[in-house]
């Protein structure tokens, strides 16, 4: 925390951190919180939040001092200024002062009393590729790249992947079926992620070192599961990797940061921080109030009196720095639930620890008397320090928030006044803060399954007449069973998904005509290349979020499917198969005997 001099407004005692001064005039400017304060001028007084460099400055233009012992604290609450509230406000957000913290603050500020800008931000937008090395993996590797998009891929084998993706493929090295690998930093900036990783499945009776039997399919061998189970890799896997990523590609309903919602709640700590700190009057306070929420649930309060008196004029709240920082990176902004009062108030969202740092500020006004959502997006956060804006303030980043403060202020910024400001007594009940990502909402996992997984249970259905995955279900570790249950945890999951089902997968070009279903009924074959386009695909179309489908193209298996170099077949538009397809419908309607049209 900073200790530095505060003056009793129209008085010529001075607190200090460690001695009293006698100042004859008083000049105002603009505060570290957002609002007014008193300043020194040739003989003035300070905010107690001024850095130290300012501190020593004003001392030594003093010509008498005083020992802290000698202060009485009658003469400033002859002035209204409570002293002890003042105390406790540095108490709640900073702990008891120390001499040595004091100390520490001088030294570290005594050269500059500007803020020290935030480290560099990670680097953003990262699509991660899982199961890089696979058949499908490595075209989507291939496909991310020739449109220029930044990728990471994750991998168990570093040698393998470098030969086949080159020397200089941003490479983690980690194995879904072992959470302990998947590393926090492996994910900093990936922001979407398509997965391609799958049981390995091989002829029982070996294959070529290229894996020219599996790459024909299993329709043409016998197959065996090849190193771990479908259980492990499908499944627990499954689990492993949508923990690992979910913070860092979000939920499609938002994250709760504070506040009562649909049952749940997340409480923070909260303090009031008035303009106490510079010598006026204004008081609030934070508090839960049980049947306060616009259904009669819990909700929070702030409230309180704002004045101008001693060149105050505002009240805030303002949480205790968060032990962890806050990642909202996947998010878009912030949402406040809120019942207005007329007035414009102001959200602070910093990403420093230090006390007395530059405060990501966006204004917004409320409506009298009525709960509305507001949208704050992270794009309209304006980089602020004692109410001015700093223009070259490092870029806001929402994967390290560390306090929030909502504010009722006389001041803007930038001299500019609050045109709601009235003072008196006001209340904002707020009853949730929460995440949310921006419109449209696009696919922020994409996963490459498998056709046939709800046939296996399927009632009435001739599994004679189904492909050999289908069949051989049992044989082959439940392969299709525990690929279902991977898909259904994806569906689980919140995030923002689509799941492609391909049917056999070949070798093959990409090109034919495809077929686009749903409902896991069709069968025949289809290129990894059109698969790993269809993925890319998928992550940037408005028509794909939350979708399970299947696909094939329309060349029969017993057909070779080849393109001509000099006539190739053009690009297609897979937006156009996208638009066809509705959420909700994944085959295990069968299941469950409840018929769902297509």
């Amino acid at each position: 925390m900073e200790w530095c001099c505060y003056s009793a407004p129209t008085r010529t005692t001075t607190f200090c951190s460690f001695k009293f001064v006698k100042y004859e005039t008083v000049s105002s400017s603009v505060c570290a919180t957002g609002s007014y304060r008193s300043r020194v001028s040739p003989a003035g007084i300070c905010n107690p939040f001024l850095k130290a460099n300012d501190q020593l400055k004003s001392v030594t233009r003093q010509q008498h001092s005083y020992n802290l012992r000698t202060y009485k604290r009658a003469e400033f609450r002859n002035q209204g200024w409570d002293f002890g509230r003042f105390v406790k406000t540095l108490f709640f957000f900073n702990g008891p002062p120390s001499p040595l913290k004091i100390f520490e603050g001088l030294i570290a500020n005594i050269s500059s009393s500007e803020p020290e800008p935030n480290k560099s931000m990670e680097a953003s937008g990262i699509v991660l590729v899982a199961g890089a090395t696979g058949g499908v993996g490595r075209r989507v590797v291939d496909v991310l790249r020739n449109k220029g998009l930044p990728v990471r891929v994750l991998v168990r084998n570093e040698e393998k992947a470098r030969k086949m993706l080159g020397p200089d493929v941003d490479l983690v090295v980690g194995d879904i079926t072992k959470a302990s690998t998947l590393l926090p930093d492996y994910f900093k900036g990936v922001k979407k992620v398509i997965n391609a990783v799958s049981v390995i499945v091989g002829p029982k009776e070996g294959d070529t070192p290229d894996r020219a039997k599996y790459s024909q399919g299993i329709k043409f061998f016998e197959p065996e599961i090849k190193g771990d189970s479908p259980e492990l890799v499908e499944y627990i896997g499954m689990q492993n990797l949508i923990k690992a990523l979910k913070d860092n590609l979000g939920l499609k309903s938002g994250k709760l940061v504070f506040g009562f919602e649909d049952g749940s709640s997340r409480d923070l700590p909260w303090g009031p921080l008035d303009d106490v700190v510079m010598g006026g009057v204004s008081e609030s306070q934070f508090r839960i109030v049980p049947n306060g929420g616009e259904t009669g649930g819990p909700t929070g309060l702030f409230t309180g009196t704002v004045s101008t008196t001693n060149n105050g004029g505002f009240t805030s709240i303002r949480t205790k720095n968060f032990d962890v920082a806050e990642n909202l990176s996947a998010y878009g902004g912030l949402e406040l639930r809120v019942k207005g009062d007329g007035r414009r108030y102001k959200l602070i969202v910093r990403t420093s620890r230090d006390w007395d740092t530059v405060g990501y500020t966006v204004g917004f006004d409320t409506i009298k008397d009525q709960w509305q959502s507001v949208r704050l997006p992270f794009s309209s956060l304006r980089p602020i320090f004692r109410a001015k804006t700093v223009a070259d303030a490092q870029s806001f980043d929402p994967s390290q928030i560390i306090s929030l403060q909502i504010m009722f202020s006389k001041f803007e910024y930038d001299g500019k006044l609050n045109p709601t400001f009235v003072e008196g007594p006001f209340q904002l009940p707020i009853s949730s803060i929460r995440a949310y990502i921006a419109e449209p909402i696009l696919p922020r996992f994409v996963h490459v399954g498998s056709a046939g997984v709800t046939r296996p249970e399927r009632p009435g259905l001739d599994l004679s007449k189904q492909p050999p995955a289908v069949r051989l279900n049992k044989e082959l570790g439940s392969i299709l069973t525990y690929k279902l249950k991977g898909e259904d945890l994806i569906r689980e999951s919140g995030i923002p998904y689509t799941i492609v089902r391909p049917c056999a997968l070949t070798e093959e070009p990409a090109g034919a005509d495809l077929i686009f279903d749903q409902g896991d009924n069709i069968t025949g074959k289809i290129s990894r290349e059109e698969v790993a386009k269809i993925c890319v695909a998928a992550l940037e179309s408005p028509y794909e979020c939350d979708k399970t489908f299947e696909v094939k193209c329309v060349v029969p298996f017993s057909e070779q499917y080849t393109v001509d170099p000099e006539n190739p077949p053009p690009e297609k538009d897979y937006n156009e198969y996208f638009k066809t397809l509705k959420e909700g419908v994944t085959g295990k309607e069968y299941l469950e005997k409840t018929f769902v049209s297509v």
